[in-house]
């Protein structure tokens, strides 16, 4: 069995894009990329939300020259299977990947419990879904030492987690690591 883990990086003042849509403040240097690929070396699928995908295809073909921390995460992406929640699209443009219409909190909890490993969730709409519903084990954020003062929040409004510290790690660069097992959820949503 495996657990369901959200991981994400952001703002310190909690946003994984600014107000323009941006997130190139939040590249990681190869210290933290290697962090991060350690950390997701051990996922089976990734389900994405369609932004979160079509971002993320870039590392289907990556192009030659890649350093070697952005070349070993082209290839623990290329490795796992991947779950693509989107109304719009049809049929998935990368390898071992599957699309579904609908989010089903139920048929997460299925899938995360025959795993034979980890199950990643990217994309704060979909995460924040997940969240809500009560099916993510595990928080693990990057937290970039910059304040943008607006944009897309890596967690949902609406919604109470009681969060047991399992982890944290400093690093050169000013990013912050923490990892979280969620003990409780409450949805506040009216």
């Amino acid at each position: 069995m495996g657990k369901l883990i959200y991981s994400a990086t952001a703002s310190l003042d909690g946003y994984i894009e600014d107000t323009s849509g941006g997130f190139r403040w939040a590249t990681p240097d190869d210290e933290v990329h290697a962090h991060i690929n350690d950390r997701h070396r051990g996922v089976g699928t990734f389900l994405f939300g369609r932004r979160m995908y079509e971002t993320m295809l870039f590392w289907e073909s990556p192009p030659d020259g890649l350093v070697p921390v952005a070349r070993d995460w082209a290839e623990i992406w290329r490795a796992a299977d991947k779950i693509v929640y989107s109304r719009s699209l049809e049929r998935p443009s990368s390898e071992r990947t599957r699309i579904e219409h609908d989010f089903q909190p139920a048929a997460v909890r299925e899938l995360v419990a025959a795993a034979n490993a980890d199950v990643a969730i990217g994309g704060a709409e979909l995460a924040g879904a997940a969240l809500a519903a009560g099916v993510v084990d595990e928080l693990q954020l990057h937290t970039v030492p910059i304040v943008v003062g607006g944009g897309k929040s890596w967690l949902p409004a609406r919604v109470e987690l009681g969060l047991e510290l399992l982890e944290t790690r400093a690093f050169e660069s000013g990013f912050r690591f923490g990892r979280y097992r969620v003990a409780s959820t409450r949805n506040l949503r009216l």
